[in-house]
């Protein structure tokens, strides 16, 4: 049976964590003496006290996490976290709802990338420091920071590790105790963070943009300083420094980890996961901009070409910059671009989706299905990498993928019933639950989600903690059988 006041106890010092994250937009806030700065102060304040008063309150209930608080302290920790990331922008941005507030805060922090706001060029820089920040921070979880860095959650932590890790093979553990995997994977995160923002530098930003466009880079969520995204600098070095680190992270950290141990790059090479990931997007480009060449998109095909690229990793990898209207492209090259959203990224990396593995065991197991019906007696097991597949792994994938498809529906009617159009309905629900950032139609590129009803801002931002705590984590919570002894 699981404790919620335990659970509270350790949400407490989540939020107290939480709150000395906005020390980095706080410090721009200082240095730039922006309107931003007594907001700030202000948020830090309540996020603290109300952390602390979390944390004291309930500390006579600590005890190790059993498996199912993992869980509970998991949602709660991503209910909660975005309450409170959403503070400074509501103290910040003049005429802001609680609603949109909260849906800007919770795609920042599930590195989603939809946005409400407009006039991003002219916000004060410390706010959309934090919103940026928040992806970055959100990529890997902060569950996965926590387990890092605090002693607090003992055990228990691998619990909280399995809630919060996406894919479906989470028992392989890269070290022996999962505290010091979840430093190795933050350390590798890091690192790339730093030479993506040198990077970013390099090719022209200015420090502030350099580091602001790192964070949601690495995070694969998207946000921007500027209405235009990527298209404010329209310089194809940007663009491509942009693609390199977007399809970096679209790889499993943990490949990274252990090649970094191993001093070799053959566990990323010979990785299948890598290899179809690869395979899927350079397929995709070469489609995608043979298609836009024959439709006269632009005027010639190295152009189409370039733009396709960024494109296509962008919501392949579902980060969601945008340098073009891609929503006016033949209809045919944005709506592929989007599904590969669904399922390009690998897992263990910071990119939403279903995750290439589930596609490749589903694949597989279609396989072997149909060598059945030919061969009713063969012994036929589903192999990645050489290995057999658990038979309970490939359960869970089929369950998941059963739950996926029915949360699609289910969130889409939802939607069409509170007076969106199909186009925008459909793919606002993908684009969300996959953590890709913009859809089409009425949330397009072009536009953002400032035009949704309170209502359906509310269900979006539910999808969006469905597709990053990937849909079971979260709807177990909902089953009788949970809370029972």
């Amino acid at each position: 049976m699981t404790s919620p006041l335990a659970v509270i106890a350790l949400v407490g010092r989540m939020v107290v964590l939480f709150a000395l994250l906005m020390i980095v937009p706080l410090a721009f806030a200082v240095d730039r003496h922006d309107a931003a700065e007594q907001a700030f102060l202000v948020s830090i304040a309540i996020t603290l006290g109300a952390g602390g008063l979390m944390s004291l309150a309930m500390r006579r209930f600590r005890r190790e996490l059993q498996p199912r608080d993992g869980f509970v302290l998991v949602g709660l920790t991503w209910l909660v976290l975005p309450a409170f990331g959403a503070v400074p922008l509501l103290l910040a941005i003049p005429g802001l709802s609680v609603t949109d507030a909260y849906f800007e805060a919770m795609s920042g922090f599930s590195a989603t990338g939809a946005t409400v706001l407009t006039g991003l060029d002219h916000l004060p820089l410390s706010v959309n420091v934090w919103r940026c920040f928040l992806q970055l921070v959100g990529g890997l979880g902060i569950i996965v920071l926590a387990v890092a860095i605090l002693p607090l959650l003992g055990v228990g932590g691998a619990q909280l590790f399995k809630a919060e890790a996406a894919g479906p093979m989470k028992d392989a553990k890269l070290t022996p105790r999962i505290a010091e995997t979840a430093r190795g994977l933050w350390v590798v995160y890091f690192a790339f963070s730093l030479a993506c923002m040198l990077a970013y530098r390099w090719a022209g930003m200015s420090w502030e943009d350099a580091f602001m466009h790192m964070c949601s880079t690495m995070g694969l969520g998207g946000f921007s300083a500027y209405d235009a995204s990527f298209g404010y600098w329209n310089s194809p070095l940007i663009e491509a420094v942009a693609v390199v680190f977007m399809m970096l992270s679209g790889i499993s950290f943990a490949l990274y980890f252990v090649a970094w141990r191993q001093r070799s790059l053959r566990a990323i090479f010979r990785n299948p996961e890598a290899q179809a990931f690869y395979l899927v997007i350079f397929g995709a480009v070469a489609l995608i901009s043979g298609y836009m060449w024959f439709h006269d998109t632009y005027p010639s095909y190295l152009e189409a070409l370039r733009h396709t690229v960024f494109h296509v990793v962008s919501l392949a990898t579902t980060t969601g910059y945008a340098t073009q209207d891609y929503a006016q492209w033949p209809f045919f090259a944005p709506l592929l671009m989007i599904l590969l959203g669904c399922f390009a990224t690998c897992a263990g990396s910071t990119g939403g989706g279903i995750k290439m593995v589930r596609m490749l065991l589903l694949l597989k197991q279609s396989q072997r299905e149909l060598v059945r019906i030919v061969h009713p007696n063969v012994v036929n097991p589903v192999v990645m990498a050489g290995q057999a597949v658990n038979p309970r792994v490939m359960q869970s994938v089929i369950a998941f993928m059963m739950m996926y498809g029915a949360t699609l529906v289910s969130l889409t009617m939802v939607l069409l019933f509170s007076g969106l159009d199909v186009v925008t309905a459909f793919t606002a629900v993908i684009a969300c639950v996959n953590n890709i950032g913009p859809g089409l139609g009425e949330v397009g590129p072009a536009v953002n989600y400032g035009a949704l009803t309170d209502f359906q801002t509310w269900v979006l931002s539910f999808a969006m903690l469905l597709g990053r705590l990937e849909l079971l984590s979260v709807l177990v919570l909902f089953t009788p059988q949970f809370w029972r002894r």
